[in-house]
């Protein structure tokens, strides 16, 4: 076995491979950038070696660095992770030269796999159905649009050398293909060298459905049960599940045994991944076959008991699989989310900068979280903007769901905008509670952002009591200082208004043995806290129901979170809420001469110059960020005044971009 292995990646998925390897037995070594110098794989590991500054370009994907760390420590084998090399044949090539080994398959199958192009053909051989497209890149926008009308709209855009939804658009007439295409191509361009691109049908109401492989070199070759990951935002995914409650035995067994004819098509060794779109119908075409360890899959790990990574040292290190498919068996449920760096209530635009306070939940037996970071730890604009996964397990769907749930509700950042109100939300969707998904399920459900006061079936008032409650502990512990020489004890008032998203909710609080007693709306509720000041997790009972909610005090306002619902509220007097309703209402401030930057990013292009007149809709600047292009248009007609940045500068969030007339 090797004695010491390099992980050429960063964050949680760096963290996680060192998880195995020490228990393995085996020494690690981390790689980090400048921006990743105190990052927490980098305390994590035995060594450490700097590998240079913070773009990826030159750190993680510098090849002649990444083996020189390998020659300083000794290192005799490295784990790329996913992302950044992960499927890059000339790195894997690299480190055969020097006597290295690569944890992953042969670069014959990633070059195969690696092209979506050849990937497709070498499927078909393998009579593994494929999407109607084209077979060969398209060269430019215009025969793009020409093939799109072809196969009949709409389409989907994709770079060859795509992944992580990155170089990918659907097109639903010429005019998006026109545009799609060229961004696409851009897109893929900066983030994979490689600028090719092909058309295919897009599937309607599609699922993306993926079957886990692992092969050995002697021949041995498996499949452990498919993962749902329809659940997805531009084509990133954002929930993932195994098994998918769409798929039956016999479409498992199908699936599973075409992903395993085409690994061996391409003689596969190593962890694997064969993706497949889904339709309505249960039939299933290939989409592309991914020659590394995959982000969601912890979810297999649960259910069926296998440590991939393990078994990715273990095939490297020239073993043989130690079990075949009539010894895999798959057990219970599990679901994974990503917690994002990213502001759902702000189109989802990524969010950068210091972890003031984070919490994650304790992991359990059925909870589990890979995390790459740590409280105080900073949030880059260079990388992906996955904070985190929790992973959770139950027997079965429901049980792994609620577990999930609640797990969130323990999950605290402040610091960075975070998905965690919108993962609740989700997970709690009616529809998906039904298994009904699609990859249009949050277009479809939420449309392009998210609004945490309108979100879920349940009632507010929880919440309300909540902070009725906290709000009192606080007065409580107010006159009991303020009252602590004999004569002078201090009253608190049982008669409370909370305020929250425009509603008024009058509360009575008298103390009873244990707690509270809440009187609201003609209701008796009995309440019992254990919450200690300061603390962003509050753990309260009402009526013997537990409910966890964060909390956190701005002044007057208390900002109070639970199963994906989120309210502001003000708890005041009847007299004080009285006064409220005479408040003036501040003006909004007109921004509509100014394009603002919506994201921390770096800006790419400037589409317009001085003196020129735009149209709505017309492309106005590109910002970078978190490896995503984000174009910014303009939303009404204007003649532009002043440039106020340049390409190549690097934005904050709101930064003056563009000056109207």
């Amino acid at each position: 076995m090797f004695a010491k292995l390099l992980i050429a990646n960063r964050g949680e998925i760096a963290c996680r491979i060192m998880r195995t390897a020490r228990r393995m037995g085996i020494a690690t070594v981390a790689v980090y950038s400048d921006a990743d110098r105190d990052a927490l794989h980098v305390g994590l590991a035995d060594e450490a070696v700097r590998i240079g500054t913070a773009a990826a370009a030159d750190s993680y994907l510098n090849i002649d660095a990444l083996i020189d760390a390998c020659r300083q420590t000794g290192a005799e084998a490295v784990h790329p992770g996913y992302g950044f090399v992960s499927e890059n044949q000339n790195f894997a090539l690299a480190l055969q030269g020097v006597g290295l080994a690569f944890i992953g398959p042969p670069t014959a199958a990633i070059e195969a796999m690696g092209d979506k192009i050849t990937s497709k053909e070498i499927a078909r051989q393998a009579r593994v159905p494929t999407i109607p497209g084209s077979v060969e890149a398209i060269p430019n926008a215009r025969e793009a649009a020409e093939m799109a009308a072809e196969i009949g709209y709409p389409v989907m855009l994709k770079a060859s050398a795509g992944g992580g939804g990155k170089g990918m658009r659907v097109a639903n007439d010429e005019a998006s293909c026109l545009q799609g295409f060229e961004r696409a191509a851009s897109e893929a361009e900066s983030s994979f060298g490689d600028s090719r691109m092909f058309v295919e049908k897009y599937i309607d109401t599609p699922r993306h459905i993926e079957v886990q492989v692992l092969a050995d070199r002697f021949g041995n070759t498996v499949y452990l049960g498919e993962r749902e990951c329809s659940i997805q935002r531009r084509h990133q995914k954002v929930i993932e599940e195994a098994p998918s409650p769409f798929v039956d035995e016999h479409m498992r067994e199908t699936m599973g045994e075409q992903a395993v004819a085409l690994a061996k098509a391409v003689q596969y060794e190593s962890a694997g991944t064969v993706e497949f779109i889904v339709d309505a119908d249960r039939n299933f075409y290939f989409l592309e076959m991914n020659t590394r360890l995959q982000v969601e899959h912890p979810v297999t790990e649960f259910i069926s008991g296998i440590d991939l990574v393990e078994w990715m040292i273990r095939v490297a290190n020239g073993e043989k699989l130690g079990f075949g498919q009539n010894d895999i068996e798959l057990k219970g449920w599990s679901v994974e989310a990503r917690v994002y760096a990213e502001d759902p209530e702000r189109q989802f635009l990524p969010s950068s900068g210091r972890l003031i306070r984070y919490q994650p939940p304790l992991e359990e037996p059925d909870i589990r979280v890979d995390s790459g970071v740590s409280e105080g730890g900073e949030i880059a604009i260079f990388y992906d903007p996955m904070i985190a996964k929790v992973i959770t397990y139950g027997t079965d769907r429901t049980a792994a769901i609620e577990t999930m749930l609640e797990a969130l509700d323990e999950y605290y950042i402040d610091g960075v905008s975070n998905n965690i109100a919108f993962l609740q939300s989700v997970l709690d969707h009616p529809r998906f509670r039904r298994g009904d998904l699609t990859t249009d399920f949050i277009a479809d459900e939420y449309g392009e952002q998210f609004d945490p006061s309108a979100s879920g079936a349940g009632s507010a008032v929880p919440l309300v009591l909540a902070a009725a409650i906290v709000n009192r502990l606080y007065l409580d512990r107010a006159a009991k200082i303020n009252g602590q020489l004999p004569g002078h004890e201090k009253s608190v008032a049982a008669d409370w208004v909370v305020i929250a998203a425009g509603e008024t909710y009058p509360v009575t609080l008298t103390r009873i043995e244990g707690g509270y007693s809440a009187a609201h709306a003609g209701h008796s509720y009995e309440i019992a806290t254990d919450w200690e000041f300061g603390q962003p997790i509050l753990h309260i009972t009402i009526d013997d129901k537990p409910l966890t909610l964060q909390i956190r005090r701005r002044r007057l306002v208390y900002a109070l979170a639970h199963r994906g619902m989120r309210i502001e509220a003000m708890v005041l007097s009847p007299l004080a809420a009285s006064l409220n309703t005479h408040m003036l209402d501040k003006p909004a401030v007109d921004l509509s001469k100014v394009v603002r930057s919506p994201m921390p990013g770096l800006l790419l292009r400037l589409a317009v110059e001085v003196g020129q007149e735009v149209k709505a809709g017309e492309e106005l600047a590109v910002v970078e960020a978190m490896k995503m292009e984000n174009v910014l248009y303009a939303e009404h007609d204007a003649k532009v005044a002043v440039l106020l940045v340049a390409a190549g500068y690097s934005l904050v969030v709101d930064q003056p971009i563009i000056e109207f007339e």
